[in-house]
């Protein structure tokens, strides 16, 4: 079971200004064969699929625990695209000013002009997003986080491997984290935007956490030394500021737990010294990560977002409640 709380994980900085294509890119990072949505559904369906908990209760706990984290992940992706959505078309609410029926809707043809009303154009509040990387965002969503890649290619469940053989399973899950890491740089050498790489930043290095465990899982499991292999790919974490602050705090060595009672045996494999820097490794038991408030999202009149809300309705309610 998972306990749910109405905060994410990273403080994200409010954008200056819309910056559709950054959201475009970080997508990737949601829906993409390496995004927070394949780690977390990679990792809950093998602890869901998990035989012989009692012969291996340290890997199926440390197991769950990653899958729980990886749910504050995708969070976070989705948080910061629509910070990065907000705004990015004019707020024009028709039901505020309604227009008279335009003069020209019979014409079968691309219009060349803005349609017009009495002599005046009838706006196309969302006409920016016909040029935008990602209609989608604009179509389908109300500006906001999408289940897809940064293409507008659905996640699918082809990206989960639950094979059930633990040595296969931890090795994928070391490669998994690895190909999310290097679409985290790459999107953060994309975008420049403070939103964006606040937001990266964050998840490479509880990223790095994931990598780390499955390379010391392995170890506990083989013997073989796959920490010797880190970083992959080869540039450390501390190149990145916005990686670098967390670093600073030791949050690259910290297994926070997310849950009250259960898989407290994960740290008979985290503990040691961390592979690239040697610092000892903690387990925070009964301790959850800093929490910070989700950002407010405005309404987008233009998008009928929410839509629903009948002002009027709302004051009728609020007097009889009083």
């Amino acid at each position: 079971m998972i306990q749910r709380f109405d905060t994410i994980a990273v403080d994200l900085p409010v954008p200056k200004s819309a910056n559709p294509a950054a959201a475009a890119a970080v997508q990737e990072l949601m829906g993409g064969k390496f995004g927070e949505m394949s780690t977390l559904m990679n990792y809950t369906f093998q602890s869901f699929n998990f035989r012989g908990k009692k012969q291996y209760r340290p890997f199926y706990d440390l197991l769950c625990n990653i899958a729980t984290e990886e749910y504050s992940h995708i969070e976070a992706v989705a948080a910061a695209i629509n910070l990065l959505l907000t705004g990015a078309t004019p707020r024009i609410d028709r039901n505020e000013s309604p227009l008279p029926k335009t003069t020209n809707s019979k014409t079968t043809k691309a219009r060349t002009k803005p349609p017009t009303v009495s002599g005046k154009a009838d706006p196309a509040p969302l006409a920016d997003a016909l040029g935008a990387t990602y209609p989608y965002h604009f179509l389908a969503g109300a500006q906001s986080a999408m289940p897809f890649d940064s293409m507008g290619n659905p996640w699918t469940g082809s990206y989960v491997t639950a094979t059930g053989n633990l040595k296969l399973d931890l090795l994928h899950n070391f490669f998994l984290e690895c190909g999310a890491r290097a679409g985290k740089m790459r999107v953060y050498e994309m975008c420049d935007d403070p939103t964006a790489r606040a937001m990266v930043g964050y998840l490479l290095v509880r990223g790095g956490v994931h990598i780390v465990a499955y390379a010391k899982a392995l170890e506990k499991l083989t013997g073989a030394n796959v920490g010797a292999l880190l970083p992959i790919p080869d540039v450390s974490n501390k190149k990145f500021p916005e990686a670098m602050k967390h670093e600073a705090n030791g949050v690259h060595r910290i297994m926070w737990h997310f849950s009250p009672e259960d898989y407290t045996e994960l740290d008979q494999i985290w503990n040691g010294p961390h592979p690239e820097d040697g610092e000892e490794l903690e387990f925070r038991r009964n301790e959850m990560p800093p929490m910070f408030p989700w950002p407010e999202a405005p309404d987008e009149p233009q998008l009928v977002s929410p839509g629903a809300i009948d002002p009027d309705m709302i004051n009728y309610y609020a007097k009889k409640l009083g």
